[in-house]
């Protein structure tokens, strides 16, 4: 049974569901329509509701973060990162992705260990998850930024960067059947991704979490996961 509070989590006429398309692992989008463990999850919730859908679309995660404060979307799909919850609030995991390193392909790089050196300089999409992580990880290389995951992958081709950042699927669609690049094994962080709310709906937290572990439960999100090609993604126990 739903909780009380949870129509209480969209203000208006419709819910407003921030979709990153910046995150391959979550959201697809072909002629326009969009798929994935997030806007399935946001249609879910829609249902639930009774409300019309209206997804909010982004190319990356630092934008919807900044819009968290300005009544623009009423739900979003983010990854957990304490910097971020100073001014929205998650709920628990709904899925776990990797975050690791494309490299050129002759690169002497063969391990995600080896990247924070000196002579290394890694690129980032600006506000990510992984670019919160990498700043206060990295004791050794040099962050640049590009202003999108997909803007990170455009730039790395002709850049300084010794490494690319992002989450595994995302670079593995950007750099899909290019032989001068390869992806390295392993991973640097095993991001949670969350469905999260501004801070102002924060009492409203409680209904949320509950949708998402019955979500889980029910076996919605795995599903979800495998019928949008991502069934090597990993769904947290309860």
């Amino acid at each position: 049974m739903p909780h009380p509070d949870l129509h209480k989590i969209a203000t208006g006429p419709v819910l407003r569901a921030a979709i990153n398309l910046g995150n391959g692992a979550l959201v697809q989008q072909t002629d326009g329509v969009l798929d994935g463990v997030s806007p399935r999850l946001a249609q879910r919730l829609a249902d639930v509701l009774g409300l019309p859908l209206e997804p909010v679309i982004y190319n990356g995660a630092r934008k919807v973060f900044e819009d968290s404060g300005r009544d623009i979307w009423d739900v979003a799909f983010l990854a957990i990162d304490p910097t971020r919850a100073q001014s929205i609030t998650f709920t628990r995991p709904y899925v776990l992705i990797e975050g690791t390193y494309a490299v050129r392909a002759d690169s002497p790089l063969t391990e995600v260990a080896q990247a924070d050196h000196p002579d290394h300089k890694i690129l980032v999409a600006r506000g990510s998850a992984y670019d919160l992580y990498l700043k206060e990880a990295l004791k050794h290389a040099t962050i640049l930024r590009a202003d999108s995951p997909s803007a990170s992958v455009e730039m790395f081709y002709d850049s300084e960067a010794t490494l690319v950042a992002g989450i595994r699927q995302s670079l593995e669609a950007g750099f899909a059947d290019d032989d001068r690049m390869r992806i390295l094994p392993g991973r640097f962080k095993s991001i949670e991704q969350a469905m999260a709310l501004p801070q102002a709906h924060a009492p409203h937290h409680a209904a949320l979490d509950q949708f998402v572990t019955e979500a889980i439960a029910e076996g919605f999100v795995r599903e979800a996961l495998d019928a949008s090609g991502r069934a090597n993604l990993s769904v947290p126990p309860q």
